[in-house]
C-alpha cells in the first residue's frame, strides 16, 4: 500500500490506506440445512429463468460463493452475486492510516513519505454503474435494498435477475443451455471494454466445463456439476457495444485482460521528477520479488494518483470486480512502492483496488484469479521461485535501517488468503516432509482460523471474527502466555498486541520457519531471536512439516548481525557514488538458532538519484547474502557468518 508524497504539487486525492477493516462474524445459513444455498441457487435460476450452472459460476467467480455475513467486499459488493452498493458500504468506513515508510526506501535522496491521514473519500462524484448494480438488481426482483445485502436467497435472486436483464436486452431468449449466455455473462461483469468482458465470460465458462464444489463460510456444501461439453457463443460480445481498449506495450499473459496506463517520468524543478527510476532490469539487475500491495482507494484514483509525477508509482494495479490489469511502468523500470530501496530495485509491485469498508474486506476471486494469472507470468519471464520467500505481501518487506522498522506498512493483512492464492498459482501449500521434520510452513485453515484482532475500526476494540491466514506467537505453549516481542517495533520491550496492524508476533501462511521446540499441540519456531510458540494441535493443525535449507551462526560465534537490506561493502563503491551504510538492525541472530534460507545474493545497490540516467551506476560487491525468514518480515544476513544445512 502507497502513501501520498509529502512534496509542492501533492496530490489533491486521497490517502492510499492500509486494509484495517473490521470483519463479520462467519456468515449464518439462512436455514440450517447444509444444501440450504444449493436450494438457493436452483430455486433463483427457476425463477429468473437463467440455467442454474450459469448462476453458479458467475457467483463462484465473484465470492466463492461466500455470503461473509452481509458485510460488502473491498469494493462494495454483497453476498454470493456480489452485488455492488459502494455508496452504503463506504456509508459507515473509517478511515486509518498505519506506516510512514519512505516509498523509495533509498537513502541517497529526499523521502516521499505520508503525512498522515486523509480524513475524505476515496471516491469522488457518482460512482460508476459497476459499482451499483444492487440498486438495479432490488428493482428486477422486487427484493428491498436491505435483503439484497444480507439475505443470501434475495442476493441471489438478484443476481439472477441481472444475468435475466442482460439476456433480455441483448434480444436473446432464456434458453435453457447455458452457451446461449455468454454476453449476459461477459455484462454481468461490469466491465467497459471487450477484453476484461469477455475474460471475466471465459473465466465463467471454465468453470462450467472443469465443475467446482466447495463449503462456504456458513458451512454450506455447494457443488457446480462438471458440463465438459459446453461451447459457449463467443460471438455474442461483438453485441455489446463494448469500448475496445489498444492493449499498447503491455507485457501481460494473452488470456489477461491488461491495460497501458503509464506513469510519468518527468522533472519538475530542483532535481525532483516523478514517479519511478528508469532502469534495465533483468540485463542490469534481477528481478527476484512481487510485492502484493492493497491500495484502499477506487479504481479511478488509484489511476489519477500512479499518473502524478509528485506521487509514487508500481508496475501492475488490478480491479476489484471484474479483474481488469492496468500495467504503468515498463518491467525494466524500478517502481516507488516496497518502502525498501533494495526490494523495489528487485521486485515488480501489484496494487489491489479496494476501500477500507465496514466491517469487512473481502477481496474477489474475479480479482485473485487476474493476480494469480498474472504473478504465474511474471515469475516464469524472471524465474521468481513461487513461494512465500519471494511472493512477499507488502507487509513482509523489512525496513532498511532501525528507524524505518516502525513506519513500514502492514498490507494486505491478515485476511489475504495465501492458501487459496498459491492454490490459484499451481503450488498448493503441502506437507513436504515427516511429522518429525525440523522445518515448518504456516498453512491454518483460512474459514476457521479465526484469532482475535483489534483496531479495526476504534484502537483496542475487538474486531468480528473473520477468517485469517495468520497464527498468533506466544513466550511460552499457552494462549495465555504473552506474546512474543518485536524489539523493532518497540524498542522498550513491550509485548506485542493483538492489533490488526502489529506484525509482531505474527507468522502468515506460506511463511516457513525451523521448529525449536515441540510440546504437545504447541509448536516453537525461531523468530527474532527468540523462541515463539503457537498453537499446533495434531488434529487441526495450522502448520504443515515442510524442508528447506536453514541456517545458524557459525562455531564460535555467539551472534551475527541482521540487516533490511543486502548493500555491498564500502570499498565496492566507485569514485562519485556515495557509500552506502550496511547497518544492522536491532535483532541478532543467536547460536544454536535456526532461520529458513529463502535465497542467496549478492550486495547490490541502484545508484539513481537524478533523472539524467547516464549516471546511474548498479554497485556490486564481493559479500553475499541470504534471505532469510527472520520474523513477520525477511531479513538477510552475511553468508561469512552464517552456515547453512538441509533442515
Amino acid at each position: 500500500m502507497l502513501r501520498s508524497a509529502s512534496l509542492r504539487r501533492a496530490a489533491p486525492l486521497v490517502l492510499l490506506l492500509p486494509l484495517l477493516v473490521q470483519a463479520p462474524a462467519a456468515a449464518t445459513a439462512d436455514d440450517p440445512e447444509p444444501d440450504a444455498l444449493q436450494r438457493q441457487f436452483a430455486v433463483a435460476a427457476e425463477r429468473q429463468r437463467v440455467p442454474q450452472s450459469v448462476l453458479l459460476a458467475v457467483s463462484y467467480l465473484e465470492s466463492r460463493w461466500d455470503a461473509h455475513g452481509g458485510a460488502p467486499s473491498v469494493t462494495g459488493g454483497y453476498g454470493p452475486m456480489h452485488l455492488t452498493d459502494v455508496v452504503t458500504a463506504l456509508a459507515g468506513a473509517g478511515h486509518h492510516a498505519d506506516g510512514t515508510e519512505d516509498a523509495r526506501g533509498d537513502d541517497a535522496r529526499a523521502p516521499r513519505t505520508g503525512e498522515g491521514a486523509v480524513e475524505r473519500s476515496a471516491r469522488s462524484g457518482e460512482p460508476p454503474a459497476r459499482l451499483r448494480t444492487l440498486e438495479r438488481a432490488a428493482e428486477l426482483s422486487g427484493r428491498p435494498a436491505a435483503e439484497l445485502r444480507t439475505d443470501t436467497a434475495a442476493n441471489i435472486e438478484g443476481g439472477a435477475a441481472l444475468l435475466a436483464e442482460a439476456q433480455r436486452a441483448a434480444g436473446r431468449p432464456a434458453s435453457a443451455d447455458p452457451a446461449d449466455w455468454y454476453g449476459a455473462v461477459a455484462r454481468y461483469s461490469g466491465a467497459d471494454d471487450s477484453a476484461t468482458a469477455a475474460a471475466f465470460a471465459d473465466e465463467v465458462f471454465e468453470l462450467i466445463r472443469t465443475g467446482e464444489s466447495r463449503t462456504t463460510d456458513a458451512g454450506q456444501r455447494v457443488t457446480l456439476a462438471a458440463d465438459p461439453a459446453v461451447v459457449p457463443d463467443t460471438g455474442q460480445l461483438a453485441d455489446l457495444g463494448l469500448r475496445t481498449v489498444p492493449r499498447g506495450p503491455v507485457e501481460c499473459p494473452p488470456s489477461l485482460p491488461c491495460a497501458w496506463v503509464p506513469a510519468p517520468y518527468e522533472e519538475f524543478g530542483d532535481g525532483d521528477y516523478g514517479n519511478h527510476d528508469k532502469a534495465d532490469r533483468p540485463v542490469s539487475q534481477s528481478v527476484d520479488y512481487i510485492v502484493i500491495h492493497d491500495t484502499e482507494a477506487d479504481w479511478d484514483t488509484t489511476l489519477r494518483l500512479v499518473q502524478d509525477p509528485t506521487y509514487v508509482s508500481w508496475q501492475y494495479s488490478l480491479r476489484s470486480s471484474d479483474g481488469h490489469v492496468a500495467q504503468h511502468l515498463a518491467l525494466k523500470d524500478v517502481g516507488w512502492h516496497a518502502g525498501n530501496w533494495f526490494v523495489n530495485a528487485k521486485s515488480v509491485g501489484l496494487e489491489h483496488e479496494g476501500f477500507l469498508t465496514s466491517p469487512d474486506s473481502w477481496y474477489t476471486e474475479a480479482m485473485y484469479r487476474s493476480s494469480a494469472r498474472l504473478v504465474r507470468y511474471l515469475a516464469q519471464r524472471f524465474g521468481i521461485p513461487l513461494d512465500r520467500q519471494h511472493i512477499l505481501g507488502h507487509d513482509n518487506v523489512p525496513g532498511t535501517v532501525t528507524s524505518s522498522i516502525k513506519g513500514m506498512h502492514t498490507d494486505p493483512g491478515p485476511y489475504w488468503d495465501w492458501a487459496h492464492y498459491f492454490r490459484l498459482l499451481g503450488r498448493p501449500l503441502t506437507p513436504s516432509a515427516g511429522p518429525d521434520a525440523g522445518v515448518v510452513t504456516i498453512r491454518p485453515d483460512y474459514a476457521t482460523n479465526l484469532p482475535v484482532y483489534t483496531g479495526c475500526v476504534t484502537a483496542g476494540q475487538a474486531c468480528a471474527p473473520h477468517g485469517s491466514g495468520a497464527v498468533r506467537l506466544h513466550t511460552a505453549p499457552s494462549a495465555d502466555a504473552p506474546l512474543v516481542k518485536d524489539i523493532g517495533l518497540r524498542p522498550g520491550g513491550q509485548d506485542s498486541t493483538t492489533g490488526v496492524n502489529d506484525t509482531g508476533a505474527r507468522a502468515s501462511t506460506g511463511q516457513s520457519f525451523a521448529v525449536a521446540e515441540r510440546r504437545g499441540d504447541w509448536t516453537a519456531i525461531w523468530y527474532l531471536g527468540q523462541k515463539a510458540w503457537f498453537h499446533n494441535p495434531q488434529d487441526g493443525p495450522t502448520a504443515v512439516s515442510a524442508r528447506g535449507l536453514v541456517l545458524t551462526p557459525k562455531e564460535g560465534r555467539a551472534s551475527v548481525p541482521v540487516y533490511g537490506r543486502a548493500y555491498p561493502e564500502a570499498s565496492a563503491y566507485p569514485a562519485g557514488v556515495p557509500v552506502q551504510a550496511v547497518s544492522p538492525l536491532p535483532y541478532a541472530l543467536l547460536a544454536g538458532q535456526r532461520y529458513v534460507v529463502g535465497g542467496r545474493t549478492p550486495g547490490e545497490y541502484l545508484f539513481a538519484p537524478t533523472f539524467d540516467t547516464s549516471g546511474h551506476r548498479v554497485v556490486r560487491g564481493q559479500e553475499e547474502y541470504y534471505q532469510i525468514q527472520f520474523g513477520h518480515r525477511v531479513a538477510f544476513v552475511k553468508a561469512a557468518d552464517v552456515r547453512v544445512s538441509q533442515g
